[in-house]
């Protein structure tokens, strides 16, 4: 369990450096605005570019893909549900509360804990390609078409995620992995550079909008918060394991590695994507603090009983 609390408090000590940051006034409000919008447009469009160009397509080809899916399906519907029925949320506002439920922590947290605790990295692939090809797209076309103004033709939905800097990053990532292509030297070392820039930059946004914003848990969302991270930190990695257990019969490390990775904190990039389009941004910042510190307990109980 080393390399899950080690990524855990790396994590925590960028979070720490931004809400520090904010703190002693050094950077305001209008700096995270920039954080998210270089992490948006320039440094994550490059990270997808990097690391799925590095990634064998062929790894999410397999059985562990139909858990994550079915994980994934279940959480997010239930999400959509209880936002447009219960809590009476707009399209946007449903889209970024369905993304705090059911994206996990894929990137900074799921890649070093796949590769330290679990033993093989690939292991992430299934869920991270599920959520960078399918997820991602289709929630970010929603939010484009839910917060633009004027009429949406066929021909603007379908041009809206052409022209979206995260779809080209992972378009371009996919391209050069399956057509097994490496970028000249000239042009890969200036983009693993800038690729370098979106995590951090993604996370010290976040601390500052702690320290700026209402204290996590405190306003009208609290209720809503609370059933996302019931649903991020108990029912997906339930399903998973119910899915990949009885229903596709994997091995023992093979529901261990499924049921982990669904239990990982919903992604910082939601922030990021909320703070874009001026929607949930409060709903997606305490989702990813509370699921983030639930999390840790509920992925040692896993390994406890599993391993």
């Amino acid at each position: 369990m080393n390399g899950l609390l080690t990524g855990f408090a790396t994590i925590g000590s960028i979070v720490a450096l931004g809400w520090l940051l904010a703190h002693i006034r050094m950077m305001d409000e209008s700096a995270q605005h920039l954080l998210s919008r270089l992490a948006f447009y320039v440094a994550s469009p490059a990270l997808l570019v990097t690391v799925l160009a590095d990634t064998d397509i062929s790894d999410v080809l397999s059985a562990p893909l139909l858990a994550s899916i079915g994980s994934v399906l279940v959480v997010g519907v239930a999400q959509i549900l209880l936002a447009r029925l219960v809590w009476k949320r707009n399209a946007a506002e449903t889209t970024i509360g369905a993304f705090s439920a059911a994206y996990v922590n894929a990137g900074n947290l799921g890649l070093p804990i796949a590769g330290y605790v679990l033993g093989d990295a690939a292991l992430i692939a299934p869920m991270l390609l599920i959520q960078l090809l399918l997820m991602q797209p289709l929630g970010l076309t929603v939010l484009d078409i839910a917060t633009s103004e004027g009429p949406h033709s066929w021909r603007t939905i379908v041009r809206r995620p052409l022209t979206n800097p995260l779809l080209i990053g992972s378009a371009i990532g996919v391209l050069l992995s399956v057509l097994d292509l490496s970028l000249p030297a000239p042009v890969q070392d200036p983009l693993t550079l800038v690729a370098g820039m979106a995590i951090p930059a993604m996370l010290i946004a976040y601390g500052i909008s702690l320290r700026l914003g209402p204290l996590p848990g405190r306003g009208t969302h609290a209720p809503e918060v609370a059933v996302i991270v019931l649903l991020k930190v108990v029912m997906q990695p339930l399903v998973a394991f119910l899915l990949a257990r009885y229903a596709l019969d994997l091995d023992q490390a093979g529901v261990l590695a499924v049921t982990v990775i669904a239990a990982l904190p919903t992604a910082q990039n939601i922030f990021v994507h909320a703070s874009r389009y001026g929607t949930g941004v409060l709903l997606a910042r305490d989702s990813i603090f509370v699921s983030t510190i639930l999390s840790v307990p509920a992925l040692l109980v896993i390994a406890a009983v599993l391993v």
